[in-house]
């Protein structure tokens, strides 16, 4: 193999700084000697072209565990945490008779919110070309600080591995957000820099409940990236405000295509939906259907033992997605929603996010989502579920009358209720299909 491959960065890092702290998890720390030494010792456990299952953890194990598999050359499968033994076993049955490319190294499971769960086979070189990607979208350092607080199994954390082995920055591995205590000590690590990702909810969260707290750190938090959600403007804005000295990064990936761009909408202009342009190992082509179709060396080699479905959508070394959006004049990518999402209403095309957007920004709305139900006179129609803040009520009325005045006619619902959540998958989406029959 000519290139570097991911555990050979590692294996440089503990030669260059072989006493600097790799990661932090739990009051333990690991140096890049001590992590590659362990890494050594555990790729005897496995054989070259076997694949791997492992149950995840936000632990240094995982690192070692992940690094080892690949430094046996074996096909790294992490798993989700809390998986079922009977479905961890039938995975295990079916990935021990599979039939992986060489240069594959993980497989990694999507979380099946569109469609059964797949298992998306990802190379070496995807691997180093979606760090280098962020390195140069998003400024990564040697001396950066990197906060991972989501599951590591899936492309959102796991990511951040690649950027800071690449450069033998730092990673501090959190268990979730669930406690808030603990990702402020993180922040207090000493360190120049520190960053971070989140999805949408995790911020809105942070906003409403520790907006001092976290603008308190404003000097110390190089950037924070959002994705695997769209972010409400009204959050994107106040963010700005909270962290003036911040980049703020929405980005546009997928576990099928990896990393694609990546924009700093603290940039002064806050543009909403901006998604940013292409990073050097990346090409956007939006197809005449106004779908999102990507290039490059980010994307996936196919869906593990499934050529048919990996038909329909890699062709040609294009990853043609259902995502729905546009280039700019600058070369920016916008994304205007999913075609799945996409509602009908009296032959009327209604993208359900920009409903959302717009009623987020009102002060009493805490979350919601904009889905089409059944109407005895128009057949659909459109029905907002809006989640209320404390102390606050429901006035349709004045949601209906904000909504009209941003938006066309066709676009503001008929029907309004209240609800006391929105569904959500772990990583902040919402989950559409469970109120498909609602």
């Amino acid at each position: 193999m000519s290139f570097m491959r991911l555990v050979d960065y590692l294996e440089r890092d503990a030669e260059l700084y072989p006493n600097k702290i790799a990661a932090i998890c739990n009051g333990e720390s690991i140096t890049y000697k001590e992590l590659f030494s362990k890494v050594l010792e555990k790729s005897s456990e496995f054989k070259k072209g076997e694949v791997v299952p492992f149950r995840s953890s936000q632990s240094i194990d995982f690192l070692i565990t992940y690094f080892a598999i690949h430094k046996a050359k074996a096909v790294a499968a992490p798993l989700e945490k809390d998986i079922p033994q009977s479905r961890f076993d039938e995975i295990a049955s079916s990935l021990s008779s599979s039939s992986v490319p060489e240069e594959v190294a993980d497989i990694l499971f999507t979380t099946g919110t569109t469609g059964k769960s797949k298992g998306v086979m990802i190379s070496h070189r995807t691997i180093v070309s979606n760090g280098e990607n962020l390195i140069e979208g998003q400024l990564f350092s040697h001396d950066l600080l990197f906060v991972i607080n989501g599951p590591m199994n899936h492309i959102g954390s796991l990511s951040k591995i690649f950027p800071v082995t690449i450069l033998g920055a730092t990673l501090y591995i959190l268990e979730g957000m669930k406690d808030m205590e603990k990702f402020f000590e993180s922040l207090d690590y000493p360190a120049n820099k520190v960053a971070t990702f989140f999805v949408p909810a995790t911020i809105r969260m942070l906003l409403q409940f520790s907006e001092e707290r976290l603008a308190s750190y404003k000097d110390k938090i190089d950037f924070i990236e959002s994705g695997a959600a769209p972010l409400p403007h009204s959050d994107m804005l106040k963010l700005c405000e909270v962290l003036p000295n911040t980049r703020l990064y929405n980005t546009y990936a997928s576990t099928e295509t990896g990393i694609i761009s990546t924009y700093n909408f603290n940039d002064g202009r806050c543009i909403p939906g901006c998604l940013g342009r292409p990073m050097s190992h990346s090409k956007v082509i939006i197809t005449p259907d106004g779908k999102i179709s990507c290039k490059g060396d980010t994307l996936m080699s196919g869906y593990v033992n499934d050529p048919q479905l990996t038909a329909t959508i890699l062709r040609d070394d294009t990853i043609f997605t259902s995502d729905l959006g546009v280039l700019d004049e600058e070369g920016m990518l916008h994304i205007k929603g999913r075609e799945s999402d996409v509602i009908n209403v009296g032959g009327f095309k209604v993208a359900p996010t920009e409903v959302e957007d717009v009623a987020m920004s009102l002060p009493e709305v805490k979350d919601c989502i904009c889905i089409s139900v059944e109407h005895k006179i128009t057949g659909r129609a459109l029905k907002l579920l809006v989640v209320i803040k404390e102390g606050e009520t429901l006035n349709k009325q004045r949601i209906a009358r904000f909504l009209r005045e941003r938006l066309e006619a066709y676009k503001v619902p008929m029907l309004y209720e209240q609800v006391e959540s929105v569904k959500r998958t772990y990583n902040g989406k919402m989950d559409r299909k469970y109120y498909n029959n609602f």
